[in-house]
């Protein structure tokens, strides 16, 4: 079976309507163009520096807030499937933080894949910058796998790329497409974005959709793009370029059984 998939590649700031709309806008443009899933980076919805907001923007996945109703509307419109690549859910806990959340939502606009992001960015790069996410993100801590009308798909966000145990997790459990959306700071995108995503990709003979934000989000954030997709072997298929912009690659899933076939290193896993 052959998929047509997109991954989105945004600039989003701290406007939850104005980055909303964009978002519509590219996954209208990817479904004109064919694209039966389409990917959406981490931070979609909101990319701010300031935590308050972000806070404020938390939501539950009953359907009742901005952020999941206006994808599920796109959804239906554009008979597409997502994948909503990080938004703030708000915890059925009294909890103050939020989740950094996955969803995948099928062609009538339904939530059928839910993953909460669980390795937290807390780091200082040597550019000066400091992240801290665990100080307002409540970290998951089970890997999801998905059923879709064409392949097995395995969830996870940005950071989580580092860990491939998580990837491994996913593929013994039968992934065969691993989805990534990330907002990978300049620094490190720079040296590891797309040497992570083709290890991924090759160690789990899966294919890799990683959507992302790129360029100047506030004062405090920059993030390097180059949304990716990449194949079983390794190989970019597509990639966006240094602006906001979709691309598109054909995901051959019986390609991807010969490949198994051919060189069977999921099977012969000792640990």
């Amino acid at each position: 079976m052959k998929l047509l998939a997109a991954v989105v590649q945004m600039t989003s700031r701290n406007d939850l309507a104005e980055n909303l709309a964009r978002a519509t806008a590219l996954i209208a443009e990817a479904a004109r163009r064919g694209a039966q899933l389409v990917t959406l980076p981490e931070n979609f919805a909101l990319f701010t520096a300031d935590e308050a907001d972000r806070l404020a923007a938390r939501e539950r996945l009953d359907g009742q807030g901005p952020i999941l109703r206006a994808m599920s509307d796109a959804a239906r419109a554009h008979r597409v499937a997502l994948v909503l690549g990080g938004m703030p859910e708000l915890p059925d806990t009294d909890e103050p933080r939020a989740h950094n959340t996955c969803v995948y939502l099928d062609a009538d606009g339904i939530v059928q894949g839910v993953y909460r992001k669980i390795h937290l960015f807390d780091v200082c790069i040597p550019d000066g910058a400091k992240y801290a996410e665990s100080e307002a993100t409540l970290a998951g801590t089970a890997p999801v796998l998905v059923e879709t009308p064409w392949a097995k798909l395995g969830l996870s966000v940005c950071y989580d790329v580092r860990f491939p145990e998580l990837y491994r997790a996913l593929s013994s459990r039968g992934a065969q497409i691993l989805t990534v959306p990330a907002a990978f700071t300049l620094h490190t995108g720079r040296d590891h974005w797309h040497v992570l995503l083709r290890a991924r990709a090759i160690e789990n003979l899966c294919y890799v959709l990683a959507p992302a934000q790129f360029g100047r989000h506030s004062d405090k954030r920059v993030t390097y793009g180059h949304a990716l997709i990449v194949d079983p072997w390794g190989q970019v298929l597509a990639e966006v370029g240094d602006h906001e912009g979709i691309a598109l690659a054909e995901l051959d899933l019986g390609y991807q059984a010969r490949l198994r076939a051919e060189l069977p290193a999921l099977a012969h896993r000792r640990l």
